[in-house]
């Protein structure tokens, strides 16, 4: 797991990068997150999609209510970035929309659309 904090709009995020899984439930989505703030100070992380399970796309599963209730739980505004156009959803499309459209919860393109986002950036 590579972690870099990024600074713009005098606002923290910590990019994460990860080529293994590091969030299948909700307890190690609150494992990651404790980490990262820990070892960084923020309360703004992105991770890229490669290290985030499956099934947390899969909605009927409710495993991406359980983890982003821990970070919105806990004050951490969160993201994933990486290409998701292999989901094809309708349902998951409009919740990463609304996510996109709200204030603590992302899913961006890349990792800079994701930083954007989380330092309050437009766009």
């Amino acid at each position: 797991m590579k972690i870099e904090v990024i600074k713009q709009n005098h606002t923290q995020a910590a990019v994460v990068d990860s080529r293994e899984l590091l969030i299948t439930d909700a307890a190690s989505a609150l494992d990651f997150m404790m980490t990262v703030t820990y070892e960084t100070g923020c309360f703004n992380i992105a991770v890229n999609k490669e290290a985030v399970c499956d099934d947390f796309f899969v909605l009927r599963t409710c495993l991406a209510g359980e983890i982003l209730q821990k970070f919105i739980n806990y004050g951490v505004r969160f993201a994933v970035y990486g290409d998701f156009s292999k989901y094809q959803s309708k349902p998951l499309r409009d919740f990463m929309y609304e996510s996109n459209h709200g204030t603590d919860i992302y899913f961006q393109p890349d990792a800079s659309g994701a930083v954007a986002k989380l330092c309050g950036a437009a766009g």
